[in-house]
Order: C-alpha cells, then sequence, then structure tokens
C-alpha cells in the first residue's frame, strides 16, 4: 500500500463506520435504508462494519454503559432464646426454582401473569445459589447444629433438607408506586437413611419496600429472605422431635403458612 493510499483508506474507513454510527434498527434487529446504503462503500471496510451492526440497535461505536451494580443479601444470626441444640446431622440440597427465577437478575412483576428484571442491577449470583450459601451459614449462625453442610462436602446426614423458591420478586401491582418484595419458600425435611419426607412447609414474607431507588428494594429482599430464614432454620431444627421443641417466633406464633 503506497503511502497516499493509506490516508485514503483511513477517511472511507471513518466515513462507513459514521454511517453505521448512525444507523436505526427496526424491530427485527435489521439496518435501516440509510445504513444499508453505505454497502457502496467498499467490500473490505463493509464486513468489518457488517459484524459490528449484529449486535443489534445500540449506537454501536459509543462506550458500552455502567456495569450492572451487584447485590447480595445477609445471613441470619438472630434466633429465638428457646431454639433446639439437636445432635443429628443436616444436609442442605442446592435450592431449586422456577425459570424465571433461576437467574442472577432481580425479578420485578408489574402484574400477576408478568415478570420482568430491574435494569443495571442483579445478583452477586444466582438466585438458588446464593439461597443455599444463605441458608448453611444462618444455622452455622444459630449454635444449635453442628452437623450442617452441602452434599458436595460428603456428609453421613440424618436429614436432608430440600428447598424450593417459588417468589423472590419486587410486585408493583395496580400502578403502586412502591414495591412490595415477597418471598415464598417451600422446604421438605427428608429422612436420610429411608429417603422419606418426614415433613413439609411453606414459608411466606411480605416487606413494603420505604423509598425509591434499588437501595430500598435490595433492603426489602434482605428484610423479607431473613424472616423466612429464621423460620426454615427454627422449623428444622425442631421438626425431628416431633414438633414439640418448637421455639417461640415473633407474637409467639407458629410459621407462617
Amino acid at each position: 500500500m503506497g503511502a497516499a493510499e493509506a490516508p485514503r483508506r483511513s477517511r472511507k474507513m471513518t466515513k462507513v463506520l459514521r454511517g453505521f454510527q448512525r444507523q436505526e434498527c427496526d424491530p427485527a434487529g435489521r439496518l435501516s435504508a440509510k445504513a444499508g446504503r453505505t454497502r457502496r462503500a467498499g467490500g473490505a471496510v463493509l464486513a468489518v462494519a457488517g459484524l459490528l451492526a449484529l449486535g443489534g440497535c445500540a449506537d454501536l461505536l459509543q462506550a458500552a454503559g455502567p456495569p450492572s451494580t451487584r447485590y447480595t443479601l445477609t445471613p441470619k444470626s438472630s434466633f429465638p432464646a428457646d431454639l433446639p441444640a439437636v445432635s443429628w446431622q443436616l444436609v442442605v440440597d442446592r435450592p431449586v426454582a422456577r425459570g424465571g427465577l433461576d437467574t442472577n437478575r432481580i425479578a420485578v412483576q408489574p402484574t400477576p401473569t408478568e415478570v420482568k428484571y430491574f435494569a443495571g442491577a442483579r445478583w452477586n449470583e444466582r438466585a438458588p445459589r446464593m439461597l443455599h450459601t444463605l441458608v448453611l451459614e444462618s444455622f452455622e449462625n444459630s449454635g444449635r447444629i453442628v452437623g450442617v453442610g452441602r452434599e458436595a462436602i460428603g456428609l453421613r446426614a440424618d436429614y436432608r433438607l430440600k428447598l424450593e423458591l417459588r417468589e423472590f420478586q419486587a410486585e408493583y401491582y395496580d400502578g403502586a408506586e412502591t414495591a412490595t418484595v415477597h418471598v415464598h419458600i417451600h422446604a421438605k425435611l427428608v429422612q436420610g437413611t429411608l429417603d422419606k419426607i418426614v415433613a413439609a412447609h411453606s414459608f411466606r414474607a411480605a416487606e413494603p419496600v420505604e423509598g425509591r431507588g434499588m437501595a430500598p428494594v435490595i433492603a426489602g429482599f434482605d428484610h423479607a429472605l431473613g424472616k423466612v430464614l429464621r423460620q426454615v432454620v427454627a422449623w428444622t431444627l425442631a421438626e425431628p422431635e416431633g414438633g414439640s421443641r418448637r421455639p417461640t417466633l415473633a407474637a409467639g406464633r407458629p410459621p407462617a403458612q
């Protein structure tokens, strides 16, 4: 390539890329007619710009937007004073969740049949995986059970705890200006040697979000999940005793159905 030809090539590349920078996309993500006219600018240059166009409708030459803020929640460490201490061992299986919740995106429902996600915010890991860690740490923080862990550590379990995450979203029903966070976990306690379900229970909590922005929403998730975690730990430790040693929860009531 001659010295005079290089500047001409550079100017041609700049002209073509500016054409793509001004492009618009239809709902299928196809290039507009204006962008299509740049195909006459040259085969090699067009090939490069065409690959960029596959990215969709974003302004292709602008810097990427800020990364999503990552959030996590906290395990619980405060429990009723009469929480029973146990000598048996427990394995907590990894929780399962329906498709809309089996993600690290933070779910929001504007209607009972519609699931969306907050933009620019994600959980630090997929919700079931995060829940798994928080449940284990909450059991450990209770100080009432020593033998608790994941299946992967090879613990010989007397009982297994199986959890299903059924609700884990903020709701803005009926045009509400502020959200309510809903958490619903269904638990099954399985006797390890017989592989028999000895107890099952659903735990729910709802927490109004106070304020605007993501910080109050995350606080709502933390408070709602915290209520459920305390109930799951208390119920699990008491249930093998037939519930006769079930600890006192808020207002002296058993875990909510």
